[in-house]
């Protein structure tokens, strides 16, 4: 079997089904991907005792050589499956994404919003690659619960947008004129004194993305837009809510 082919999750699903079988004759409740497996019992003592009967019916039935620093006994808030852990809320447990898979988010993000990489190109590249990122990454993990960090991490991404469009429109005067343009077209009604201020802060570009005129003007509902062979950018609370 190749590790990491194509083929291997396909194959370990079939070679492993003797061993889902042998599981649920012992009564144990587990979940398994490929040969990723987790087996959840009530007590620390029953999970040393499964582990171990279960180890040696793998090696002595399948023939398999159990990973010894991958195998281990943990409580759900502390494990990781395929990027998910669990918590409990109530009387239920639940999935979410562990602190790694949504930092891989971010990094992920990160290196596709580097200032100038983007100001070199069309926003239709970024926003097109900002989405396939985005929406892969919430279509994988939808199951799991992470309303607040999705509503946070698109909080994080818009300002990193603003900048972007910001310092393309590059001198004071057109980023007076296209503000003044929006304002227009927008029910905010922003002062002609509010929109110069924004133009020509010295605050920087940051801090020129993150002002109340630059946050309501490209608000989330304006970047979503198309416009011409630019796709909108996806509102990933909007996106993980329907």
């Amino acid at each position: 079997m190749l590790q990491g082919g194509p083929l291997s999750p396909i194959l370990s699903n079939i070679y492993l089904d003797k061993f889902d079988k042998e599981l649920e004759s012992r009564g144990l409740r587990s979940v398994r991907y490929a040969d990723d497996s987790n087996i959840f019992v009530k007590s620390e003592m029953s999970a040393n005792r499964v582990m171990k009967s279960v180890t040696s019916w793998l090696e002595r039935k399948l023939f398999l050589k159990v990973s010894a620093t991958k195998t281990k006994v943990v409580r759900p808030t502390k494990s990781n499956f395929l990027g998910f852990t669990y918590v409990e809320i109530g009387d239920k447990w639940k999935c979410m994404p562990t602190h790694k898979s949504k930092m891989s988010l971010y990094d992920k993000c990160r290196k596709e919003l580097i200032r100038k990489k983007c100001i070199a190109r069309s926003n239709a590249i970024t926003f097109t690659r900002i989405n396939q990122i985005v929406r892969g990454w919430i279509n994988y993990f939808r199951i799991g619960k992470m309303k607040m960090f999705i509503d946070t991490f698109g909080q994080w991404l818009r300002p990193k947008i603003r900048v972007i469009i910001i310092k393309q429109w590059k001198k004071p005067d057109k980023i007076e004129r296209s503000l003044q343009l929006l304002n227009r077209k927008l029910p905010y009604k922003f002062s002609e004194e509010q929109i110069y201020s924004v133009a020509n802060t010295r605050l920087g570009w940051y801090g020129r993305a993150t002002r109340n005129v630059v946050n309501f003007l490209l608000n989330a509902d304006i970047l979503a837009i198309n416009k011409r062979e630019r796709p909108g950018l996806v509102n990933p609370l909007e996106y993980y809510l329907r």
